[in-house]
């Protein structure tokens, strides 16, 4: 530890560094953290989960707030899960109250009372999300101005979160309105796991204020050893065995893919009389809440969980990883890898249990590239222009009326906005989305129909859920179920639910209130929600290439079952992999396929550019590309070849996929289009693999 850094926190900080907290120094990231901090710089704070990131930033910050006498809510502290504020809003508190200050969380759980006291009392540091800092900046029961001016310092924990999709533009758009609110500029300070791209990540996160001072904070990491396995059971019938078989008496974390398979999961594990608590997006708060509660008071158990507890929400001191399956990036793999291993005497461990053959792939070739040191750059989506529409409206929202002539400049030249802005405001006035009294522009009629619900909530968050509905059991609300679970036809059988683990015999819907009243049963209940993800990466899919061609994933334990399902998948699929080409292979009854393994975005471009080349009745994945059935193996060769190094299109949109990208409608049909189209495809890797040799394979 620098004893000279810790020497520049408050003395009061001192104290209690050393004799409440009882830790023998600051660590490494968090001594690195105190120059860039007081000095004002904008900052990535970089570090595994638990690495002291929180600390990292606060530490300096109430430093500054003590001794340059900041005044009212001086540090916003944003979190992209209402859950993790919960369980930091506590600590932070503490922190505060060190050196006489206030810490309160606010987000969409607050009740009216908790909010009245913040706009009355002004916490020294509020903790939220960007959607609540939208609400606030447009309610009329908020006074922005006095509860907001006062910002100086903005906290964005898990920036990488936001960085990759549309939610991080829409806090880039806030923290430029913030600033406007305040008169200056703010200081923002980014915590994250480690990332691909740090400089580039702080650069996104500065927004137009690339010329402020900057900091990266990322000291060397202690190499932590870790233990992972790779098995295939078959099911998840074999998982729930497999599961229920080890390690009993410890406490076991398992990461799934969707909410179908969490139900499934834990259910089985139930009638195998283990111990579960289901966490996913479908619970209520109230239901998660009590499961993580019980979990981290409990020893011989588990818990089943989607990406919700892959952030640093605290669920106790676990023993065990375990990951049905494979999480789409290696970034997240790190995540759920560093929820173990924290206390003394115990290291990282990750289990990983393939349900098929597909999944084993996946997993060998994601720890293929975990085991190369390789970490996914995050990369904002391109051209959030419906974003851009939504801030021009809730501009109108704050500001009741806005000058249109300076409309645009409200976001400080912010790159988005300055592209599409003037062209998306015109839009947005002649289609009677806002209203025009002379230069001020308003809330018009076509807003106030297409987003004017329940004061304007769907047009406070950027994403969309899909339309649910709520599943009570007599006055406790335990989840919501999509449409598919009630319109469905059980040809008079009873409908039964599969919620929490537990099935549910639905006695009753409220189609008007979209709401479902159920009883516990003992029938085998159903889980409903379907989907499939976006896809994997170009390193990603090419990582199962790799491990298809012989390669092995160093520091990975594999099962003896995982061992002889590898070779088998070799074996079948050796004349479609190369490792240094890709290959057409060319059967008998004439089909022809083009085997990229090039990642699904990749293959969407590549599909777009082949023209009448391609069979356009195929569903495109990570690995094949479906070409004209009889077409000859070298002509469609020589056809490939010719686009190498020409711009390839966008792959086409459906109107399907327009209502999917949120406030579309606010935007001009071309553009809606093209903001699809851009983000449907991954020219780059495209133009990567129509540069390789290909390999013509006949059988």
């Amino acid at each position: 530890m620098s004893t000279t850094a810790f020497a520049r926190l408050h003395p009061v900080l001192q104290h209690h560094v050393v004799n409440t907290l009882a830790w023998p120094g600051l660590r490494p990231l968090q001594s690195a953290a105190v120059d860039p901090v007081l000095a004002g710089a904008d900052c990535l704070l970089l570090a595994p989960t638990a690495g002291g990131k929180t600390e990292a930033a606060a530490l300096p910050l109430l430093t500054r707030m003590a001794t340059e006498g900041w005044t009212g809510t001086s540090v916003l502290y944003l979190c992209p899960l209402r859950a993790l504020l919960n369980n930091l809003a506590p600590r932070l508190a503490d922190y505060a109250g060190w050196v006489g200050r206030t810490a309160v969380a606010w987000h969409g759980d607050t009740g009216q009372g908790a909010r009245r006291r913040a706009q009355r009392e002004r916490p020294d540091i509020l903790l939220t999300t960007p959607e609540s800092v939208e609400s606030m900046l447009v309610s009329a029961g908020v006074d922005a101005a006095a509860l907001l001016g006062g910002v100086r310092a903005v906290v964005v924990d898990e920036v990488h979160a936001f960085a990759g999709d549309d939610r991080g533009w829409h806090l880039l758009h806030l923290l430029e309105r913030l600033a406007g609110l305040a008169g200056r500029p703010l200081q923002r300070i980014g915590l994250s796991a480690t990332v691909g791209n740090p400089d580039d990540l702080l650069g996104w996160l500065q927004g137009t204020g690339t010329a402020r001072p900057r900091a990266v904070v990322a000291p060397p990491a202690a190499t932590i050893p870790a233990e992972v396995r790779l098995d295939h059971v078959g099911s998840v019938a074999g998982a729930a065995t497999v599961i229920a078989a080890l390690h009993r008496g410890e406490k076991r974390l398992v990461f799934v893919d969707s909410r179908r398979r969490a139900e499934e999961l834990g259910s089985a594990l139930r009638g195998r009389g283990i111990d579960t608590y289901l966490s996913h997006s479908s619970l209520s708060a109230a239901e998660r809440r009590r499961s993580e509660e019980a979990f981290a008071e409990a020893r011989d158990c588990v818990i089943v969980a989607t990406s919700t507890l892959e952030l640093g929400i605290d669920v106790g001191d676990l023993d065990r990883v375990i990951q049905i399956g494979a999480p789409a990036t290696v970034a997240s793999f790190l995540q759920r890898l560093g929820r173990t291993g924290r206390r003394p005497g115990t290291s990282r461990n990750c289990l990983f249990l393939a349900v098929d053959d597909d999944q084993l792939l996946h997993a060998a070739g994601l720890l293929l590239r975990w085991s190369q040191g390789w970490v996914e750059p995050v990369v904002a989506p391109p051209a959030p222009r419906h974003i851009v529409a939504q801030q021009l409206l809730a501009l109108a929202l704050q500001r009741h009326a806005v000058d249109r002539s300076t409309a645009v400049a409200h976001w400080n030249g912010l790159g988005p906005m300055a592209a599409d802005g003037p062209e998306i405001l015109a839009h947005l006035v002649d289609e009677g989305f806002l209203e025009t009294d002379g230069e001020l522009v308003f809330i018009g009629p076509e807003a106030e129909r297409r987003f004017g619900r329940r004061h304007f909530s769907d047009l406070l968050a950027v994403f969309t859920a899909a339309p649910e509905f709520t599943v009570l059991a007599g006055r406790d609300e335990i989840g919501s179920v999509g449409d598919d679970a009630l319109l469905t036809d059980t040809g008079g059988a009873p409908r039964v639910l599969l919620l929490a683990g537990r099935a549910w015999k639905v006695t009753h819907v409220d189609w008007v209130r979209r709401r479902c009243f159920a009883e516990p049963t003992d029938l085998p209940g159903r889980a409903t929600w379907s989907g499939s993800g976006p896809g994997l990466s170009f390193a990603v899919t090419r990582g199962m290439r790799d491990v298809l061609h012989g390669a092995d994933p160093a520091g990975v334990t594999l099962t003896q079952r995982a061992t002889g399902a590898l070779a088998d998948l070799r074996d079948h699929h050796g004349n479609l992999v190369d490792g240094s080409a890709t290959v057409l292979h060319h059967s008998p009854d004439g089909d022809l396929h083009w085997w990229t393994w090039a990642g699904a975005a990749a293959n969407r471009s590549l599909h777009a550019a082949l023209g009448d080349l391609v069979d356009p009745r195929q569903r495109l994945g990570d690995r094949v590309i479906r070409l004209r059935h009889g077409d000859d193996p070298v002509r469609a060769g020589a056809r490939i070849r010719a686009l190498a190094g020409a711009p390839l299109p966008e792959p086409p949109v459906h109107d399907a996929a327009l209502r999917g990208l949120k406030f579309s409608a606010a935007l001009p049909d071309l553009l809606a289009r093209r903001t699809v189209g851009e983000r449907l495809g991954d020219p780059g890797s495209a133009g990567a693999v129509l540069a390789e040799p290909r390999r013509i394979v006949r059988e």
